[in-house]
């Protein structure tokens, strides 16, 4: 039987980079290489929405906290649109990274589903400060500035990598 207090040590993520100048995709793989302890075999290809920039995805799987490391090292480049994503685990909250230039890094918790959450104790502060910075605070807290600017670079372009599902999977 588990201990109610156990928490996992391990879980799996992505990193997307969507956007980056060729001459920083070099510097993006040494980084994963170092963080994940493997190398991360990133296939890059043209990002459409940013013409003259490419785009690549990495499946991880490592130690809880992970997304976090690669995202404080993916920032050293301020040219680079990127989300990072943990899964949840045992006793540990999904995460999500968000940099867009101009805007820097956001950070968010999420849930099973891949929801980002806000718990009471931030909700309840926003509330208290009320007025008409509730709604403010509350997008800010989702990452909708965020989310706004990188939704045209998360749809994959011509070139874009394409897993296709087969029927007897599973």
């Amino acid at each position: 039987m588990r201990s109610l207090n156990q928490f996992a040590d391990a879980t799996a993520g992505v990193v997307y980079v969507h956007a980056s100048p060729a001459a920083v995709c070099p510097h993006v793989e040494w980084a994963l290489t170092s963080i994940l302890a493997a190398r991360p075999n990133l296939r890059w290809t043209a990002q459409p929405a940013a013409p003259g920039t490419l785009r690549a995805t990495c499946d991880w799987f490592g130690p809880v906290g992970t997304a976090s490391r690669v995202a404080a090292a993916l920032r050293a480049w301020p040219l680079l649109y990127f989300e990072v994503t943990e899964n949840p685990s045992d006793g540990v909250d999904g995460e999500r990274y968000s940099h867009v230039p101009g805007l820097g890094l956001w950070h968010g918790a999420t849930s099973a589903c891949g929801d980002v959450t806000v718990g009471e104790m931030r909700l309840r502060s926003m509330m208290a400060d009320g007025g008409d910075d509730l709604a403010a605070a509350l997008a800010h807290a989702l990452g909708t500035e965020w989310d706004d600017v990188l939704e045209p670079y998360r749809s994959g372009g011509e070139g874009a990598e394409v897993t296709w599902l087969r029927r007897d999977v599973g």
